[in-house]
């Protein structure tokens, strides 16, 4: 049979303790689990942003390969465009005009591969600004998240020592996270 319980850290029973039988202890015990539940969500938002910057570099990653495909193939079609013309060169007749036909066709075949190598640049290189902007989006609500922790560990610190000029920076610092979260919120 196995039994599941915690082992508190000895500053988590003291800031219960307090707590409970102190109003001032309870106040900042109640605004550091509201401030918890904040960070808990802005690190759900990192993640997030994250793995979207991820997938979008990766996508532009993919796009990448497949415009340098399309170059390749462009470059082999011109390899052997030159090779026909070299060959119109060098012959006369009924090869010289079989070695025409065939530049026309890779001059041709060219034309096709050249756009849709230019959209995969292009599908790239949208994807690469996606990726980059859903990284800045992520360092703000990491940093929001940091804000934050910083936040809790210093609401212990002032129930723990009673010193008031701690709650108030543990306030300012609340403040400064909730302001970057909504930068995070607006893309900004």
């Amino acid at each position: 049979m196995s039994e599941e319980f915690e082992v508190p850290s000895p500053h988590e029973h003291e800031v219960e303790h307090r707590a409970q039988h102190d109003p001032f202890a309870g106040r900042i015990a109640v605004m550091t689990a509201i401030f918890a539940t904040i960070g808990a969500l802005f690190g759900y938002m990192a993640g997030a942003t994250q793995n979207e910057a991820l997938l979008f570099k990766n996508e532009a990653a993919i796009r990448k390969t497949e415009a340098s495909d399309q170059w390749n193939f462009y470059q082999a079609k011109s390899s052997k465009q030159n090779l026909a013309e070299l060959g119109a060169t060098l012959t006369s007749g009924d090869q010289q005009a079989r070695y025409l036909k065939e530049v026309d066709r890779y001059k041709g075949e060219k034309e096709a591969i050249m756009p849709e190598a230019r959209k995969l640049e292009e599908h790239s290189t949208a994807a690469e600004k996606k990726s980059e902007a859903s990284m800045h989006v992520h360092h703000r609500w990491a940093q929001a998240m940091t804000l934050i922790h910083i936040e809790i560990a210093l609401a212990a610190i002032t129930i723990l020592t009673r010193n008031r000029g701690l709650q108030v920076v543990a306030y300012f610092n609340a403040g400064g996270a909730m302001i970057i979260g909504a930068l995070a919120f607006a893309h900004i």
